[in-house]
C-alpha cells in the first residue's frame, strides 16, 4: 500500500511579492518535498502555472529579472484597464510553450474572477497561458479577459490564497503561501498600487476564514515591498526561501503524522 500523501501548494495573490513563491518551490525541492498539486491566484497562478509546466525555479527566477516591464506592458486608450495585456499573453504563450492544465505532469488550479457574477472560476483544463492571463488580470490595470462567455479578472478578487480548493481536489497534506500585504509606506499615488491596495483592504477580510484548511502557513515578510516593485526579483525569492526553510520541519511533521494515521488503513 502506498502510504505517501498528496501534497498541495496554495501561492497566493501579491503581485511583485509573489516572487517570493519562487523562493518557497526552491527550499521545498531542496528538502526532497515535491508537491503533487498547485492552486494559484494572480501571482500564484503564473508561478505555479510555470513551475507545474515543468519549469524549475531557478529558471522562473532568471525569466522574472530578465523579463523587464517594458517588454510586457501594452498601454492602451483606457477603457477597461489601462494595458491590453496581448503582450504578456503571448510572452506566457511562449514559455509554456501553449501546454493546456490538462496535460501536465503536475496538476495546476488557476483562479480567476468572473465580473459580470463575482464569482469564483477555476481552470483545470484549457491553455495554461489563458488561464494564467486571467487570474493576473488586476481590474483597471488590465484590460478582463473574455472567454468561455465570461469576463475574467484577477483571481485574488475572489480567492487570494486559494486553499480550500486543495482539499476539494484530493490533496492530503496542504500547505499555503500567503506573501501578504504592502504597508505602501514609500506611496499611494501610483495607479497600480491605489488599485493594488483596494483590492488588498477586501481581501483582508476573506483570507483568514480559508486558512484553517492548511495543514502549514509560509507567511514571508514582504510588507515593505509595494505591489509594484517589479525590479525586486532576488530579495522577493531570498525571503520565501528563509520562510520555508524555518518551516521545514513543521511540513515534514505534517507529512509524517499523515502517513502515520494512514499506515494501519487497510
Amino acid at each position: 500500500m502506498n502510504d505517501e500523501p498528496k501534497i498541495g501548494i496554495a501561492l497566493g495573490s501579491g503581485s511583485a511579492r509573489g516572487f517570493a513563491h519562487i523562493g518557497v518551490l526552491k527550499a521545498l525541492e531542496e528538502n526532497d518535498i515535491y508537491v503533487d498539486m498547485v492552486s494559484g491566484s494572480s501571482a500564484g497562478a503564473l508561478i505555479g502555472g510555470l513551475y507545474c509546466c515543468g519549469i524549475d525555479p531557478e529558471m522562473i527566477k532568471n525569466l522574472a529579472i530578465q523579463i523587464d516591464k517594458k517588454i510586457w506592458m501594452d498601454f492602451t486608450i483606457p477603457k477597461t484597464g489601462i494595458l491590453k495585456g496581448e503582450k504578456i499573453e503571448e510572452i506566457l504563450k511562449i514559455i509554456t510553450g501553449g501546454k493546456n492544465i490538462e496535460d501536465l505532469d503536475k496538476k495546476i488550479i488557476i483562479v480567476a474572477t468572473d465580473l459580470q457574477n463575482a464569482e469564483e472560476v477555476v481552470f483545470t483544463t484549457g491553455p495554461v497561458y489563458k488561464a494564467i492571463r486571467s487570474s493576473i488580470s488586476i481590474p483597471g490595470i488590465f484590460e478582463p479577459v473574455v472567454y468561455n462567455s465570461k469576463t475574467l479578472v484577477d483571481g485574488g478578487v475572489v480567492d487570494r490564497v486559494p486553499i480550500s480548493i486543495l482539499k476539494d481536489v484530493g490533496a492530503d497534506v496542504v500547505i499555503a503561501v500567503d506573501v501578504g500585504f504592502s504597508s505602501y509606506q514609500s506611496r499611494v499615488f501610483q495607479v497600480f498600487d491605489i488599485i493594488q491596495q483596494s483590492m488588498d483592504v477586501m481581501a483582508k477580510k476573506i483570507v483568514e476564514l480559508d486558512k484553517i484548511y492548511a495543514d502549514v502557513i509560509i507567511e514571508p515578510q514582504l510588507s515593505h515591498i509595494d505591489s509594484s516593485e517589479f525590479e525586486r526579483v532576488d530579495e522577493c525569492v531570498e525571503i520565501g526561501y528563509e520562510a520555508t526553510i524555518e518551516k521545514i520541519d513543521e511540513i515534514k511533521n505534517a507529512i509524517n503524522s499523515y502517513m502515520k494515521k494512514n499506515s494501519g488503513s487497510y
